[in-house]
């Protein structure tokens, strides 16, 4: 099977099965989904989505969470993982966005990776999200789900296997794969015990062609 095969059946059936995919996290603007990215970091949506109504309805807006101090903000989100660093990074963020960005969350992955507490992940989720930008971030369930399915080939950092994505797959499709690697990865290919059985593209899975070669062997 060749690469571009491959791309063809793992895109067909998910465009097929899931096409109107989309994050899990609630937002209602770019600033809400701003800070639940970064709050999402190392944590669960649902946790996060547990967390940010409280944080939005005391800071609606980049311009009232800039004036937030670390005491006010910290017991909003004590049960995220790494509180300390995540409230001092959406401080930091707002402050930034007020003083550089007019008040308005860039939309490049450029601008984005200049706030506090983003990264390159996070600035690709934004601009694909919010702007359907062809930018792919990966995340733990995007780096398996792709290796394993064989839509990368030793990729051993994020960056490696999201150049050899965007390399493959339509550009007007990427904002949407994004979330397709990412749901497959939640709940259906999981780190451990992933549910080969109810997946139907387990019969051109690289992975579990090995998987069921050691275990014939054994």
């Amino acid at each position: 099977m060749t690469t571009a095969e491959r791309y063809r059946i793992v895109l067909d059936h998910f465009r097929e099965q899931q096409p109107d995919a989309e994050t899990e996290l609630l937002y209602d603007s770019p600033y809400q989904l701003l800070v639940a990215v970064i709050l999402s970091a190392q944590c669960t949506d649902k946790r996060v989505n547990l967390t940010t109504p409280a944080i939005f309805e005391k800071y609606p807006d980049p311009a009232s969470l800039a004036q937030a101090t670390f005491d006010e903000l910290f017991p909003l989100i004590r049960s995220i993982s790494y509180p300390n660093n995540k409230t001092k990074h959406l401080i930091g963020m707002a402050q930034k966005v007020m003083n550089e960005f007019n008040g308005e969350i860039p939309m490049t992955v450029e601008d984005l990776v200049k706030l506090p507490g983003v990264g390159r992940k996070t600035a690709n989720v934004i601009t694909s999200v919010i702007d359907q930008q062809p930018n792919m971030a990966v995340d733990t369930h995007v780096f398996r789900v792709s290796a394993r399915l064989g839509l990368t080939r030793n990729a051993r950092t994020p960056l490696q296997a999201e150049l050899q994505l965007i390399k493959h797959i339509p550009k007007e499709l990427v904002h949407k794969a994004h979330h397709w690697l990412i749901l497959h990865g939640r709940y259906v290919c999981t780190a451990r015990n992933p549910a080969c059985g109810n997946c139907a593209l387990s019969e051109i899975c690289p992975w579990l062609a090995k998987v069921r070669k050691k275990q014939a062997k054994s």
